[in-house]
């Protein structure tokens, strides 16, 4: 997809389009039925968490518990949408008032001590179940990137805008599951391959159910050992 596009894509972002996808359509309707059911499972069960972590976080620094930054979502022949992302926050406010979009780091100072527990066990991520129920994202797909960062990556990672063809982005999948965040255009470009080969794991109900269930367990994993980063 070029930059044209994408621009294009934010101009008519409120027209309807169709997705052209090689996802059968039965693929498609089941894992959007199993996306919502999930996501208002995991919200009934995690709710009573959400207001100690909102206390936490406002306790420890000033600015909005929730943090909402603008993601690129499913692409389309015509154009790309674009949704507001929401987490629970776990840097500061002002984290990147004075540098703009920049990588995230491996201890990065940014990040307050509330929000290193938050990425451990991936607690900042609960919001997300919003974003699936509204139809933003999927449990499971490819990990949804910065508008900042898009033109940049689809310069220098060959098929990296093809992932998301008809796919919406997850909460998690097999590279998030693999290497957690992203600290450079490398660990960009290795997760790329990780959402082709999921992609290619949608060809049927059976393998697409086994696939989701399979990458939500070793999430749940991740969450429980507190693995994130």
């Amino acid at each position: 997809m070029s930059d044209t596009m994408f621009d294009a894509g934010l101009a008519g972002a409120a027209e309807p389009m169709g997705f052209d996808t090689a996802i059968p359509a039965e693929v498609a309707t089941a894992k959007r039925a199993f996306d919502v059911a999930v996501a208002l499972v995991g919200i009934l069960l995690t709710l009573p968490l959400w207001p100690l972590i909102a206390l936490a976080i406002a306790i420890e620094s000033p600015g909005p518990v929730i943090f909402r930054q603008l993601r690129v979502g499913r692409a389309g022949t015509q154009r790309t949408e674009l949704f507001e992302m929401w987490k629970f926050r776990s840097m500061r406010a002002d984290a990147e008032k004075a540098s703009g979009a920049v990588w995230a780091a491996k201890r990065d100072p940014r990040v307050t001590r509330v929000g290193w527990f938050l990425r451990k066990t991936r607690l900042d991520e609960l919001p997300q179940l919003v974003n699936v129920v509204k139809g933003d994202m999927s449990i499971v797909g490819p990990r949804p990137e910065r508008p900042g960062f898009y033109g940049k990556l689809e310069r220098q990672i060959p098929f990296f805008a093809d992932r998301t063809i008809g796919l919406r982005p997850g909460i998690t999948g097999f590279a998030q599951v693999r290497q957690g965040y992203d600290t450079c255009i490398d660990d960009v470009r290795s997760k790329v391959g990780f959402d082709h080969a999921y992609g290619m794991r949608l060809s049927s109900l059976a393998e697409w159910f086994a696939t989701d269930v399979g990458i939500m367990f070793r999430t749940v994993m991740v969450m429980v050992t507190g693995r994130g980063q």
